[in-house]
């Protein structure tokens, strides 16, 4: 059974940094995932992308976090990272890392669509971030 862990999340005031990581087990067939993305969760508000990875490592970001944060992929493409600079009180939210099979699920903007996080089938249980003023 595949499983995505996240770790990472604190509390941290604004304009600090922070680094969260996915990692991903029960792969047992090997197939990977091609597709690789974080999302975030604040109270009240739907489920966002905030970055993706897709086909030959392009990457993708959302408006309010360019500039400021990074994803990337581990060597052996089973961890995922972002790490989060300049943080300010609006990035506070669960973050959660998604994964899809298909790397087109990570490409263009269609990520940051509304409603787009159904298209995962794979999801960590969250990790919290917190930025105070």
């Amino acid at each position: 059974q595949v499983q995505l862990t996240e770790s990472g999340g604190g509390s941290v005031e604004a304009g600090g940094s922070l680094k969260l990581s996915c990692v991903v087990s029960g792969d047992i067939h090997g197939e990977g995932f091609n597709c690789m993305a974080w999302f975030r969760q604040a109270p009240g508000k739907e489920r966002e992308a905030v970055a993706g990875v897709g086909d030959r490592e392009a990457t993708t970001y959302a408006d309010s976090v360019k500039g400021r944060f990074t994803i990337s992929r581990g060597s052996a493409r089973g961890t995922l990272y972002l790490q989060m600079n300049t943080l300010k009180p609006e990035d506070t939210a669960m973050y959660f890392c998604a994964a899809n099979r298909l790397g087109r699920f990570c490409d263009g903007a269609d990520l940051f669509r509304p409603g787009y996080w159904l298209e995962f089938g794979y999801w960590g249980q969250g990790t919290q971030v917190t930025v105070s003023s």
